[in-house]
């Protein structure tokens, strides 16, 4: 199976399951229809085209505090043995402070290790502010998130806004639809928000509520969310 075939597959079973469990049955299956000819290897325009109306068919149904809770449930995870080492720091120090060093130590460990970047690209992805860490400005944590990894020096170089935009997104649907004339909603982007309520839910133990502030599909350079802390640490 490829890496676009089974990303898709995994994320409708996901969405699928997200909907039934918070919207129910037939819900569930009034936004998903159409969705088995992608699980069985749509084209990319199909994909696309599905996924904005899937979209649509949300925001019609399903009011916007659900829709975004059904969206976050779909999202990628932070790898859990890293994040056991930022929860760790957290109860330990008793302060958020503490647990965004560990993220920010382990953002500059990614981009160092993994991604071999120089060390004028990394400064500056640091300098911006970018990584799961984030920014905090008092009970709220500004995260920003880095370019797809294998587009990160590229997307760095480019000067064109529109080229940017299309070598930001993590998400194969995200990158094929600002390629084309077919448009997604930015609701979608609540998957990626979703990475981010995992993390400090995890981390805290209680629940967070995170914001979408800028996204590539509403004409942004980058994906930015704003996590509300239930405390101050």
């Amino acid at each position: 199976m490829s890496p676009d075939l089974d990303f898709e597959s995994g994320w409708l079973k996901g969405f699928a399951d997200s909907l039934h469990q918070l919207v129910g049955a037939e819900i569930r299956d009034a936004v998903m229809l159409g969705s088995e000819e992608l699980a069985a290897g749509g084209d990319g325009e199909a994909v696309i085209q599905w996924t904005s109306r899937a979209i649509g068919r949300l925001e019609a149904l399903v009011d916007e505090v659900r829709r975004r809770q059904i969206l976050m449930r779909c999202s990628c995870r932070y790898p859990s043995a890293a994040l056991q080492q930022v929860r760790e720091a957290y109860e330990q120090e008793g302060d958020i402070a503490a647990a965004q060093q560990v993220l920010q130590d382990q953002f500059e460990a990614l981009l160092r290790d993994s991604l071999k970047l120089e060390e004028e690209f990394i400064q500056e992805v640091v300098g911006k502010g970018w990584g799961s860490a984030g920014v905090r400005r008092g009970s709220t944590i500004i995260a920003t998130k880095i370019p797809k990894s294998g587009n990160l020096v590229d997307y760095l170089r480019e000067t064109d806004p529109l080229v940017k935009r299309q070598l930001y997104c993590h998400c194969p649907r995200v990158r094929d639809a600002l390629q084309g004339p077919t448009t997604i909603s930015s609701t979608y982007c609540y998957c990626g928000a979703g990475f981010y309520k995992h993390i400090w839910e995890e981390v805290l133990g209680q629940p967070v509520q995170v914001e979408l502030l800028e996204s590539v599909l509403q004409g942004d350079e980058v994906c930015k969310f704003a996590i509300r802390l239930p405390v101050d640490g």
